[in-house]
């Protein structure tokens, strides 16, 4: 007999069950204060495999982007990733170094990374950055809003440019 409550069967996640771990790992460590507000978005333009122009028109700051990086609040980086961040004890192995992200990828390139990795690859557990539709589970006071914005965006997409070795 069933216990009451349960369903005879659960549709079953088809993305990688880490992707839900690190979303909303993500989405705890930020908190509604590092989030963008509601309708921020900016239109861009993918072409290939990038978003070549900025999305706010102009250059970030590497230095800003670097501590978005490291942030386990904010851009949550290094759940993931590992790279040369010395003094960040622990780093994922789940994705890329970051180490030569800037030989390896051109800005426009590491920017649609950024803004939507899914359009690259649809099964990536990396979450889209600034995309607020197609979003599955989240919760109402983030509906809407990017986890980063436009100007975050591209202080680390500056900062990443920069680690060439």
């Amino acid at each position: 007999m069933r216990k009451p409550g349960f369903a005879r069967s659960r549709p079953k996640p088809s993305a990688d069950p880490r992707a839900a771990v690190i979303a909303a790992a993500l989405l705890a460590a930020a908190g509604p204060t590092a989030i963008a507000d509601e309708g921020s978005l900016r239109p861009y333009a993918v072409v290939g495999d990038s978003i070549p122009g900025s999305l706010t028109g102009e250059a970030g700051d590497p230095a800003r982007g670097r501590a978005i990086v490291v942030d386990r609040r904010l851009g949550a980086c290094l759940l993931c990733h590992t790279g040369p961040f010395a003094e960040e004890r622990f780093q994922g192995t789940l994705a890329p170094d970051l180490s030569g992200a800037g030989s390896r990828w051109s800005a426009g390139q590491l920017r649609l990374r950024l803004v939507d990795a899914t359009r690259l690859n649809p099964d990536t557990i990396m979450p889209p950055y600034y995309r607020v539709d197609g979003l599955a589970r989240v919760g109402s006071s983030w509906a809407g809003r990017p986890i980063l914005t436009a100007e975050q965006i591209e202080d680390v997409v500056a900062f990443l440019s920069t680690l060439r070795e």
